[in-house]
């Protein structure tokens, strides 16, 4: 044990006479005599009666409880009360701790006779009950359970010690319930059973538990707990009054409805909060008591158990989590269906390693930006790689047409005209074939509505459907992407990237993004390829996985036939890659493709 731990050294200066074994300190009990409780007689001679539990680990460390129960326990803060010490000798102790906002008005009459007589009323009969629950009389005395004749009567005792309203409940029927004593004192947030145990685990750990049987199991092993009677009461919970404690252990029946009630507290506590969880295993409703009355005499290691396995709730995965995931990704990455994220341009995926991540293409007008990203998005649809492509430039029709002129090799005009030759109309044949094969894999959405949640249900559609790991999502423009105002253009386009790193990180998801350039103060197009060069965003080199700019190498006012005319791709900056110039596409006139040089 190390005794420098400053918790260990507080009661071992308070109890010079206690005997530390086993992480465990013994000492005779400074509250009995004081409670006026004389020491039970099946207790041994010289047998020590308080226990405090001391291991820097766990989270009962500095907890305090007397065998004899001549008073509840507690951890160091609630000892220096109890033994009327001075507070600044606890390690801990906050003297700018502001408790006043928990504290209420009580009124003078309170109902603590009644519970007296209630306790007195205790038949044989219902003690007995509670024996095979695994609760004993002596914990019934302590946590002051009664009987009217009808209806056992659980008090709500309150911060200032007394009773002001009992809940009663028919021993037979559970749902058969009142309320008794002062109706202010039964409204929601202060129906807190055993509520007094909030303080005396100040700086400490607490169990929060669904019913108030469930709890007299966890105060029959002497930990420290309140309960809620039922899950409907979590939403009133205030968590100012559990403000000073360190870690909260939420216990609720195995059903989904409980869990749900106990994730909401959770997610308003946040981190001091562990999860008790039953395993998969468990009936519905299962509960304490009946892990008490199955368990028996191992009910206290099996809950210990469930505390070791506690999950904290966090705002982070587990490490495990994250390495399983991480393990995964790396095996979907030597898969098939990570290798078939390609663009079908040799020189463009060798520069880029594939098409994955965000990548962003920037073009002049015209340049031939759609008809490029179109080919590439139809080849991976052929290879059965699913396709979603959001269009507001050039209508379904066209991409369907334009798409059937590169499969077939004939022109638009060839298409829409009768007099096709026999080869002709087997091409033309063939292709439509081609098409309708790759359109499964390959969705164009033209709804000028679009907004992210629509476009998240339609991958997460569409990669369902697929059953596929990955898919490619591209953007025909991102100028073009829906905005709720179009005075903040440029604000949109970055919350849109922003929306598109998301959906790439959560769902594998690549994205094939155009882009417009800007103009220079002479309204001309800069012709050297930079970064710099995007329209209205300074956020694209942030999100960008790979930002690459289309120039055309030919002279628009040239007399050139369209076939000769050639682009260069050049990638301005990348994540994981070198900029430099990725290759040469020759337009493939008049088929609505590009060849790479």
């Amino acid at each position: 044990m190390n005794c420098t731990d400053p918790v260990t050294n507080f009661y071992l200066t308070q109890l010079p006479k206690a005997k530390l074994h086993n992480k465990a300190l013994t000492a005779d009990c400074p509250f009995c005599a004081q409670s006026g409780k004389a020491v039970n007689s099946k207790r041994k001679s010289g047998e020590k009666a308080l226990v405090v539990f001391l291991n820097p680990e766990s989270y009962f460390h500095g907890y305090y409880r007397c065998l004899n129960r001549c008073s509840p326990g507690g951890f160091p803060l609630h000892f220096a009360r109890q033994a009327h010490l001075d507070l600044s000798l606890v390690p801990g102790f906050d003297p700018d701790r502001d408790y006043a906002a928990s504290q209420i008005n009580y009124p003078v009459k309170n109902i603590n006779h009644e519970v007296r007589d209630f306790m007195d009323r205790m038949t044989d009969d219902l003690i007995q009950r509670f024996a095979q629950s695994g609760v004993s009389q002596a914990v019934l005395r302590e946590m002051k359970i009664g009987y009217n004749g009808r209806y056992l009567v659980y008090p709500y005792i309150q911060e200032d010690g007394n009773c002001y309203a009992a809940r009663c409940v028919h021993p037979d029927k559970p749902e058969d319930s009142f309320w008794h004593g002062n109706e202010e004192f039964a409204r929601p947030g202060l129906r807190i059973f055993n509520m007094e145990d909030i303080q005396r685990c100040e700086n400490g750990s607490l169990v929060i538990i669904e019913g108030e049987n469930n709890l007299l199991a966890v105060r029959q092993m002497g930990l420290p707990g309140i309960a809620l009677p039922d899950i409907g009461e979590f939403g009133h919970l205030e968590t100012e009054q559990l403000a000073w404690l360190n870690t909260i252990f939420l216990c609720v029946n195995h059903s989904p409805e409980s869990i749900a009630a106990a994730r909401e507290l959770a997610t308003r506590i946040g981190f001091k909060i562990r999860m008790i969880r039953w395993p998969d295993t468990a009936p519905r409703n299962f509960n304490l008591v009946q892990l008490v009355q199955e368990k028996s005499k191992g009910f206290q290691q099996e809950f210990f158990k469930l505390i070791q396995e506690a999950k904290a709730f966090s705002p982070f995965s587990s490490p495990e989590r994250e390495f399983l995931h991480f393990e995964e990704q790396l095996g979907l990455q030597g898969g098939e269906n990570y290798q078939m994220m390609l663009s079908g341009f040799n020189r463009m995926d060798k520069a880029l390693g594939g098409l994955h991540g965000v990548n962003i293409m920037g073009g002049l007008p015209k340049a031939g930006k759609s008809c490029f990203f179109i080919q590439v998005a139809t080849e991976m649809a052929r290879r059965k790689v699913p396709v979603i492509y959001y269009d507001f430039e050039n209508g379904r029709q066209k991409i369907y047409q334009r798409t059937l002129c590169r499969l077939s090799r004939l022109s638009t005009d060839q298409i829409q005209s009768n007099n096709l030759t026999e080869q002709e109309q087997q091409q033309l044949s063939k292709a439509k074939g081609e098409l309708q094969r790759l359109l499964p894999w390959f969705r164009v959405v033209t709804d000028r509505k679009l907004n992210p949640k629509l476009m998240r249900s339609h991958i997460d559609f569409f990669r369902h459907e697929s059953k596929s790991e990955y898919i490619m999502v591209v953007i025909d423009s991102l100028h073009k992407l829906p905005f709720k105002d179009f005075s903040e253009r440029r604000t949109g386009i970055d919350a849109w990237l922003r929306h598109l790193e998301a959906l790439r990180d959560e769902f594998n998801v690549s994205f094939l993004v155009i882009s417009e350039l800007t103009r220079g103060d002479d309204g001309q197009y800069d012709k050297q390829p930079q970064l710099g060069a995007f329209k209205g965003s300074g956020d694209i080199e942030y999100s960008a996985d790979n930002a690459m700019v289309l120039l055309p190498q030919w002279d628009p006012f040239s007399n050139a036939p369209p076939e000769e005319r050639e682009n260069a791709l050049w990638l301005v900056a990348s994540r994981e890659h070198t900029p430099g110039m990725i290759g040469s596409y020759q337009l493939d006139y008049p088929f609505w493709g590009f060849t790479e040089k």
